[in-house]
């Protein structure tokens, strides 16, 4: 099981798709001992996976120290960052403190395109020289890419990218709308592009060594099931099943795209809040309305929850509007 932890609010850019509308650091942000004492609760609720992400984590002082103690108890700390920030020294702090993988995000080839993306000049140079860093003293990395109508066309070319770079992964984000990203909900994938991009994605799958992983996309596994591709993802949206996120002042959520809060674990020990929370074990039923309740890939894809909250006012337990699939387990698509 996995679990995100937006470590801060504080972050050095402004990018245009942000789902926290990071930039400033939140009123009351989970100092270092409630967070050692989170992470003990995690222990105890069976997570294995424990992501710190932003804002931008290594405006947190004591990150290196949270990753530490991460690993000591037990969880495997991955972090999420935009990468501007890992000098050399940094890369070696962060593999002393025994962080297992990197996700630096890079959304273009075009360094103009990522920056004004972003919101902050020469963010392109340094992302790709934090990966440089990561690389020179053998941590291990792997590059995130939002996909949006204007780089649909090279998400192929950047995963080529990220194997010249020597990442372990690529993983590939579709756009929710939350947060910032409500404002550009235009520039992200229509429906058919959406699917088309999927298609591309497990086709290239095939053809290099490195793991693929669309994210807040699920009809990936549909895909992959139906033209025998292989991929160690068995379910497609995690949201309250096998995955939560917990914000810097310690509200959690069934992931971060579902503006729910269902309890803030100053208030309840986390573990009562994953167990009891109603509307997470309203997800766990998987009884979905239209579609999405009629599929027979509704096991293993579920559906965006988040994405069919935002298209049905608010329901989590709505179709997908964005899937184009009828349900039918024979569909396939011609792979060239």
């Amino acid at each position: 099981m996995i679990i995100s932890w937006n470590t801060t609010n504080k972050c050095n850019m402004y990018c245009k798709h942000c789902y926290r509308d990071s930039g400033r650091e939140a009123e009351k942000e989970l100092n270092t001992e409630e967070a050692k004492a989170l992470m003990d609760e995690i222990v105890k609720a069976g997570f294995k996976i424990m992501i710190f992400s932003g804002g931008e984590p290594l405006m947190r002082e004591d990150i290196y120290e949270l990753i530490k103690y991460a690993s000591e108890i037990g969880l495997r700390p991955v972090l999420g960052t935009n990468g501007t920030l890992i000098t050399l020294e940094v890369a070696e702090r962060l593999k002393n403190s025994e962080v297992r993988r990197v996700g630096i995000s890079l959304d273009s080839l075009n360094p103009k395109r990522h920056d004004d993306f972003r919101n902050y000049d020469g963010g392109w140079n340094k992302a790709v020289e934090g990966m440089k860093n990561c690389r020179k003293v053998d941590l291990s990395f792997q590059i995130h890419t939002t996909v949006m109508n204007w780089n649909k066309n090279e998400i192929s070319d950047i995963t080529d990218f990220a194997v010249n770079m020597g990442a372990a992964a690529h993983h590939i984000f579709f756009l929710v709308p939350a947060g910032r990203g409500i404002y550009i909900k235009d520039e992200g994938l229509n429906r058919e592009d959406y699917e088309g991009v999927l298609k591309d994605i497990m086709i290239k799958q095939k053809e290099v060594s490195i793991e693929l992983k669309p994210t807040c996309a699920p009809q990936f596994t549909r895909i992959a099931l139906q033209n025998n591709i292989k991929t160690r993802f068995k379910k497609g949206c995690l949201a309250g099943t096998f995955y939560c996120i917990i914000d810097p002042e310690g509200n959690v959520r069934p992931c971060a795209y579902l503006d729910s809060s269902i309890g803030n674990v100053r208030e309840t020990p986390f573990g009562e809040i994953w167990r009891n929370s109603s509307l997470l074990n309203k997800l766990r039923t998987s009884n979905y309305r239209g579609k999405c309740g009629a599929c027979n890939y509704k096991k293993t894809c579920g559906g965006c929850r988040a994405r069919a909250a935002f298209y049905n006012n608010g329901d989590p337990m709505s179709e997908d509007y964005w899937c184009l699939c009828s349900g039918n387990k024979r569909e396939t698509f011609n792979n060239g």
